[in-house]
């Protein structure tokens, strides 16, 4: 890790006071954010996935030997008292704190539950950090909500944050009026992702953020990994068999309607690219959010690979279809299926980092 001119602070504060913890080969880590846990009413966001979440948790990653890290705004509240929130979901707070047994069990803050951390009687209050430094190897994974990347908020938070609380439960929230924050500002998070971006590859190393509620692979979004994958069948194709031709400009095909789709769906929200310069290194994930109207998405450390994978029930939605081929799985009976978006081994990301940064 190298740090060099003092362009952000609050960044280079967070990788050296993180708590540091050491992966081995055999280490299995879900890592999940952006919950917003409310009081179960119909403004409660988690509510439409609590069912999904607490089924993936239960039967899948606890049965798989996982450890745990919630990377903030586990609760909202900007909307709702913690009282409220913990007395709603005590078995999703019984269901977190079992993932000790396994390994370890984390908790960052957000913009959204940072109160939470001088709060005493609050359940998850020994489990709280600000950041983790993973180390593998000789490489560092640093974990963080991400919020700590806009300066103004961050200087600014406790004013700002008793505005917004005040807003949110005595105005917006009586009046059905849309939470506005950055998740829903395309430029705003562009502006957050590229900042820790550029810190990551001045540190030359891996940050795992949530807050923008977008995934990200490899500092990738959706469009640029699909981009990618119809330029590589293209350059296959020439070189291919008949039978294996006619695979090709199937997989194109389908692959041409994710990308329309992207865009169609971009032009509502203002469509930017995961790029950030001519070079891509593959120096910042995002773990997306688990409130998505159609199903949950996670990352996942499993020994010296890292993945994103996609949660969801019945039909799968074109959005998160897997760039690496792969087939949802069912768990079980639940209705519920896991899909691997994407995936790639450690050792490969922190050498392009390394070569390239």
């Amino acid at each position: 890790m190298r740090l060099h001119q003092k362009k952000h602070p609050h960044l280079e504060r967070l990788l050296t006071t993180a708590k540091p913890i050491t992966l081995g080969p055999d280490s299995k880590v879900l890592i999940l954010s952006d919950l917003h846990m409310g009081n179960g009413g119909r403004r409660d966001e988690f509510r439409r996935n609590a069912a999904l979440v607490r089924s993936m948790l239960r039967d899948y990653y606890l049965p798989e030997q996982y450890s745990l890290v919630l990377n903030g705004d586990v609760e909202e509240l900007f909307k709702f008292s913690v009282e409220k929130i913990q007395a709603q979901w005590s078995g999703i707070y019984d269901l977190f704190l079992r993932f000790e047994r396994n390994g370890f069990f984390w908790k960052t803050y957000g913009n959204h539950d940072a109160d939470l951390f001088e709060e005493r009687e609050y359940r998850l209050s020994k489990q709280m950090v600000e950041s983790i430094r993973f180390m593998y190897g000789d490489e560092a994974m640093l974990l963080f909500h991400g919020h700590q990347a806009s300066i103004l908020l961050w200087e600014t938070y406790p004013v700002v944050s008793r505005a917004v609380v005040l807003f949110l439960r005595y105005v917006a929230k009586p009046m059905g009026i849309r939470n506005f924050t950055t998740a829903y500002n395309s430029r705003r998070r562009f502006a957050i992702e590229r900042s820790i971006y550029d810190f990551s590859n001045q540190a030359k190393i891996v940050s795992i953020i949530g807050h923008t509620h977008r995934p990200l692979f490899e500092s990738l979004s959706k469009v640029d990994h699909l981009n990618y994958r119809i330029e590589e069948l293209c350059r296959a194709y020439p070189a291919a068999g008949p039978e294996e031709r006619m695979q090709i400009e199937e997989r194109i095909g389908e692959l041409k309607t994710m990308l329309d789709a992207c865009f169609t769906e971009g032009k509502k929200i203002g469509l930017r690219s995961g790029r950030y310069n001519n070079i891509v290194i593959p120096s910042v994930f995002n773990s997306g959010c688990a409130i998505g109207k159609r199903g949950v998405t996670a990352l996942e450390i499993d020994g010296d690979r890292i993945r994103l994978v996609y949660w969801f029930k019945g039909k799968q939605g074109r959005r998160f279809s897997s760039d690496r081929n792969s087939e949802p799985e069912p768990l079980g009976d639940t209705g519920y299926s896991r899909i691997v978006l994407n995936e790639d081994h450690l050792d490969y990301v922190f050498s392009r980092i390394r070569l390239l940064a």
